[in-house]
Parts: C-alpha cells; sequence; structure tokens
C-alpha cells in the first residue's frame, strides 16, 4: 500500500532535512506571490468591465483607479515589509492581531484569511478552465470536472513539498513575469516609435447600461471598479504568513521577496493597463448585448477574449509566435495562482492548529515536510466551493478580497499598537525616530485599507460579499468551539494533586505505556500498568515536536514519576514506525515473554469529537494487533461529554423503554 504513495509524493523525509527544504528568494517568489502577479491577466479586464456600465465615455477614469491601485499596492506591501521584521514567526495578520488585541480578533482575522485562500483556489482555477476551455471543447463542456482535476492536482504538488512544487511552478511563473514585462516594453517602444496599435476591438461601440448618471450614481460606479481592481492585491499576505518556509536571514529574505513581488505587480498592472487604453480595448459586461459590431450586437456567439489578449494582439500582432506564447503563460499563470493558498493555507492553519482553534494535525508535518492534513483541507473546501458555484467565475469573483481586506486592516492597526508598545519603552533618539516613520506608514496603510473595505463592503455586498462574511462567521463559529472543546478537556484531565498512586506490583509481561503528556489519562494507564506482573514497565514517548519532548522529560523529573521514560526517535514525524520498531525490538530480546502497550485513550459523547482525538491510536493500534506476542491495552478516560451522552441514552431508554414494551406486548396479543 506504501508503493503508490511513494510514487505520487517521493520518498518521506527526515525530519532534520527541514533545512533543506526552506526556500530561496528566486523560489519563494513563484511559491507566495503567484496569486498577485497573476491578477495583472484579470484586475485590468474587472476595471474595464465596471467602467462599461457608463459607456466608453468612463474609461478615462480607469487611469485614476489604476493609480490608486498601485499606491494602494505600494503601501500595502511596505506595511508587511515591516510585519515581517517584527513577526519572523510567522502567522502574519493572524500573529500581529493575536498579540495585540487578543484572541477574538485574531480569530476574525484567521477566518477572513482561510476564506480568502479557499477563494483564492475556486477563483484562480475556474479562470484558468474558463481561458482553456474558450480554446479546448472538450474542457469548456465539462468545466467543473475539469477544475476538479486541476485542484487535485495542485494538491498533488504541493503534497510533494514546498521547495520541489517551487521548483516545477518557477519556470511559467517567471515566463509570464517575462512575458508581461516584454509585452509592456514593446508596446512602450512601438509608442514611442509612433507606430499605431490597435486591439481586435478597438472598432467597437459600447451600449452604456446606465445613461445620465447622478453624481452619487457616478461616484458609486467608480468606487465598485476601484474595488474590482483591488483583486490586484489578493495573495500579498501569503509572505508574511509563510516566513518560516524562509532561508535564513527569514524576515529579511522574506521582505525582499515581498519588495520584488510589490514591485513587479505594479508595474505590470501599470503597463497592461496602459496599454489597454492605448490600443482601444473595448470589454462589457454583457457583450452579447452591449458591444456593438459594425452596427449590430454582437450576439450570442461572440467570444471576448480578456484585455491582456486583446493587448498581446495589438502589440505583437495576431497569429505570431509571441501573441501565442503570452497567451499560453497567461493560462499557466492563472492555474498556479491557487499554489499561493496552496502554501499560505497550511501554515496558516497549522499555527491555528498550535493554537488549538483547528485539529491538532493540521500542525503535524507529512512524509515530504508538508502541512499534509492542511492541503488535503484546503482541497477539500475549494472543491465543494466550485461545485456548489459550477466554476462560474463571474459568481466566484464577487465573494473575492472582503477577507483579505479584513486581514490588511487589522494588521495594519496591530502594528500601530506594535510600535506604541515599543515607543514606550525606547529612549533612542535614533531608533525612536524609525519607529516612528514605522507607525505613521503602519497608521496611512491602515486607513486605506479601511475605507477600501468599507467601498468593497458597499459596493459587493449585494453582488456577493455577504457569502465571505457567512463564510468568515462559520469558521470563527467552527474554531471557537474547536477551542472551547481541547481547553474543557485540558481542564478535565488536568491533575488535581502533586502526585498519584504509582505503587508497581511485579508481572510476567514487558509493559509499554505510550505516553504523550503528563494528565489523568496518563497516570491512570501508569497505574494500570503497575497492577500487572511485568518483568519490566516503560513509558515511551515519540520525539516528534522537540520541544514537546523536552517540556515532557522536565516535568516528568520535576514530578519524580517512579517509571522511566524512555524517548524514540521520529526523524519522520509519524507516530506508528517508531512504536512498533521498539516493540519489535522487545520481542527479538524476548521471544518468550508477552509485550502488553498500554495505550490511554479518552471516551468521547460526540461524533465530531472523535474526529479531534484517538486519531494515531486508532493507527497504532491496527498495525499493533498484527504483531505476535504484543497485547494492545486500552485505557479509557471518559470525558464529560461521554458521561453527558451516557446520561441522555439512560434517559431516553428509561421514558421510551417501558412504552415499547407495551405496545409489543399489545401486539403480540392479537396473534393467533
Amino acid at each position: 500500500m506504501d508503493h503508490p504513495k511513494r510514487l505520487l509524493l517521493g520518498r518521506a523525509l527526515r525530519s532534520d532535512a527541514l533545512r533543506d527544504t526552506l526556500l530561496r528568494k528566486r523560489i519563494a517568489l513563484p511559491v507566495f506571490a503567484s496569486d498577485p502577479l497573476s491578477s495583472v491577466a484579470y484586475a485590468p479586464g474587472e476595471v474595464l468591465l465596471i467602467l462599461s456600465i457608463a459607456g466608453l465615455a468612463a474609461y478615462h477614469h480607469s487611469v485614476w483607479i489604476t493609480v490608486a491601485v498601485v499606491i494602494l499596492m505600494i503601501t500595502v506591501v511596505a506595511s508587511y515589509r515591516q510585519t515581517v521584521h517584527a513577526y519572523p514567526g510567522g502567522g502574519g495578520a493572524y500573529a500581529v492581531v493575536s498579540t495585540n488585541f487578543g484572541r477574538r480578533a485574531g480569530l476574525t482575522v484567521g477566518s477572513a484569511l482561510l476564506v480568502d485562500y479557499v477563494l483564492t483556489v475556486a477563483v484562480s482555477v475556474s479562470a484558468g478552465v474558463d481561458n482553456l476551455g474558450s480554446a479546448v471543447g472538450v474542457v469548456e463542456n465539462n468545466e467543473v470536472a475539469s477544475a476538479l482535476v486541476v485542484i487535485l492536482a495542485l494538491a498533488l504538488l504541493n503534497l510533494r513539498g514546498v521547495k520541489e512544487s517551487g521548483t516545477l511552478f518557477a519556470i511559467p511563473t517567471y515566463a509570464f513575469v517575462v512575458g508581461v514585462l516584454l509585452t509592456v516594453a514593446w508596446g512602450g517602444l512601438k509608442v514611442l516609435m509612433g507606430d499605431t496599435m490597435r486591439a481586435p476591438s478597438a472598432d467597437f461601440d459600447i451600449v452604456p447600461e446606465q445613461t445620465d448618471l447622478s453624481s452619487l450614481a457616478t461616484a458609486f460606479l467608480l468606487l465598485r471598479a476601484f474595488s474590482s481592481g483591488c483583486a490586484a492585491l489578493t495573495g500579498v499576505e501569503a509572505i508574511s504568513n509563510g516566513v518560516p518556509a524562509f532561508r535564513e536571514p527569514k524576515g529579511r529574505n522574506a521582505a525582499g521577496t515581498l519588495a520584488i513581488m510589490g514591485t513587479l505587480a505594479s508595474v505590470m498592472f501599470l503597463g497592461i493597463m496602459a496599454l489597454a487604453l492605448h490600443t482601444h480595448v473595448r470589454v462589457a459586461e454583457d457583450p452579447a448585448r452591449d458591444l456593438i459590431v459594425d452596427g449590430e450586437p454582437a450576439g450570442q456567439g461572440f467570444h471576448q477574449d480578456p484585455v491582456i489578449a486583446q493587448v498581446g494582439e495589438a502589440v505583437f500582432g495576431s497569429g505570431s509566435l509571441a501573441f501565442y506564447g503570452l497567451a499560453a503563460v497567461t493560462a499557466m499563470i492563472l492555474f498556479l495562482a491557487a499554489n499561493t493558498a496552496f502554501n499560505g493555507f497550511p501554515v496558516l492553519g497549522s499555527i491555528l492548529g498550535q493554537d488549538r482553534f483547528l485539529p491538532r494535525q493540521l500542525h503535524t508535518r507529512g512524509d515530504r515536510l508538508a502541512f499534509s492534513n492542511g492541503i488535503a483541507l484546503l482541497t477539500l473546501l475549494a472543491a465543494l466551493l466550485v461545485i456548489a458555484f459550477r466554476a462560474n467565475v463571474n459568481q466566484l469573483i464577487q465573494l473575492y478580497i472582503v477577507g483579505v481586506f479584513v486581514s490588511f486592516t487589522f494588521s495594519q492597526t496591530g502594528m500601530v499598537k506594535h510600535w506604541n508598545q515599543l515607543l514606550a519603552d525606547e529612549r533612542d533618539p535614533a531608533a525612536r525616530r524609525r519607529m516612528h516613520r514605522a507607525r505613521a506608514l503602519n497608521g496611512f496603510g491602515a486607513a486605506l485599507c479601511a475605507s477600501v473595505l468599507v467601498i468593497v463592503l458597499f459596493t459587493k455586498f449585494s453582488h456577493g460579499a455577504w457569502v465571505s462574511l457567512v463564510g468568515m462567521a462559520l469558521f470563527y463559529a467552527v474554531m471557537t468551539g474547536i477551542r472551547r472543546h481541547y481547553d474543557a478537556v485540558a481542564g478535565e484531565l488536568a491533575l488535581d494533586v502533586p502526585e498519584e498512586e504509582l505503587d508497581v506490583r511485579p508481572s510476567q509481561v514487558h509493559a509499554v505505556v505510550l505516553v504523550s503528556q503528563i494528565h489523568k489519562p496518563t497516570m491512570r494507564a501508569l497505574a494500570y500498568a503497575k497492577l500487572l506482573r511485568s518483568d519490566s514497565l516503560v513509558a515511551v514517548t515519540i520525539d516528534v515536536d522537540p520541544e514537546d519532548t523536552r517540556k515532557l522529560k522536565a516535568e516528568w523529573e520535576q514530578r519524580r514519576v517512579d517509571v522511566p521514560l524512555q524517548v524514540l526517535d521520529a526523524p519522520y514525524r509519524e507516530v506508528t514506525h517508531p512504536v512498533v520498531a521498539h516493540v519489535k525490538e522487545l520481542r527479538r530480546a524476548h521471544p518468550r515473554d508477552v509485550v502488553s502497550v498500554i495505550i490511554p485513550e479518552y471516551v468521547v459523547g460526540h461524533w465530531y469529537e472523535a474526529l479531534l482525538h484517538n486519531q494515531s491510536a486508532l493507527r497504532l493500534k491496527a498495525r499493533l494487533l498484527l504483531t505476535p506476542g504484543v497485547t494492545v491495552t486500552s485505557v479509557p478516560w471518559q470525558l464529560a461529554s461521554a458521561e453527558n451522552a451516557r446520561r441522555r441514552h439512560r434517559r431516553r431508554h428509561e421514558r421510551h423503554g417501558p412504552r415499547r414494551v407495551r405496545r409489543g406486548v399489545r401486539h403480540g396479543a392479537r396473534r393467533p
């Protein structure tokens, strides 16, 4: 069963190989920045589509909208550069907000980012399928299935490891960047030389959906176009979330990658928009009705090419090799834009899992040192979203960017508080001047992002933004419930007395008690093991996390537990294999004896709680039960929810049991 997994994902990597998987800047850029870079393929078109509602006369406003988006991009990138220096442990906005404003605010930001990452995958893949479908009929007729295949393929690539997937994605990402920059440079040179360039839609006319707009209606339209153009900023925060994936010095390398990403995205966005206006690109929300071709509506059979495709045709000429090359790398980058989320979501999920807001399994690295469970969860959620919206880009994109600006606003406000706290204790004049400048930048960023958030909510709420808010609320509720459950279990399992009875009694077996931490279930399992007539008794823990292991050993010695604690190395972070290997070694040393493995387990009262506990124990028991000469004993510890479930079952039995009996008697009496 292990061979197909190795074929798909490659050989497992040891924990000490994590250093070798850390990213250089040239690989980190395509890993974490493919989403904001790819926005050049659709953000200019989104601006022009909204302006087309008022007709061609409104197109001149796109200049100021473009400038505003670029200013916003520069501000956010500069602000996040300070974040990665101040919080090099990763977590980005979640870490900043949790530290400065507390758990609830941090959870709000975490919920917003999780929603945005799921939407990034759904929107990017659906947009790529939509572009590819215009050329490949099979894809066009099976958009949902095609999108699901792409999502699964991206998941498998990322399961192979961040560094390996980054290397695979680097070539198409850099090819897209080079293709767009060459288009902008060649187009700019032709403009300077006085060469006439015209987009294929330059001679089309647009029928405005709304005419004689009032000042208020015009302002609303411009704000809506600006909010659509802000899609160019999605994914900017992924680098700050993924700082731990960078090589040392992590903060400086992450900040450098942010600067490169911001520069490239701004130049590309400005260049494509400038060429779109110069070549007279025409697009409309409903091209069949609103685009006028040779005096007639374009009709249902008309295919509206994306803005970047029209610009490429105007600059390089229809049918040229350069034009087809730009089209190919554009379609590819739209698929790969989802890779930003496949790296950001698992890292954030790991941090939330470590903080006990998500299942702890999300904090565990897989065979290839990637956060495999986080990748699997993102794949499932994105697939469900694609199925629910039938891979419709126009519907999905309306849900977009709300979560981004929630996190931007909270993050920059949190950085202002961060600098205020440091200034209170700092006395060096030069350092204070630097902090004042940093605070001013973050304050400006917070005000700007808050304004954009209001605009986005105002202009997009009825168009689908409310769905994102519902998604954020659901994530918040689920994570709050998970944290409440973990806290309740921790309180229930905490030792109430310094020591418990640990009398060892002789036995004829070799007892091995599995230990993850010192709490009531562990002490009960040790007490039970001492009742057996053992030739030897040892407690065993698996070194998955060195810091957790160090704390366990220290507490073990502090409590003076009179059972030796043995630490098993787990270089691949997998619990089952080290335990099975240890048990087999005992069997080889004592072939005529029995090895009794004792596992403390929680008894829960709800099915969803079972997903949060005992998963490693289930896998371990399945392996050990197949090993000759080994017995496995579960020492149960009933949680409060299990006791409540037992009481509910007993009350139901008492309430309904006699009634069932009476019905059975009456029914039986009618038989001959």
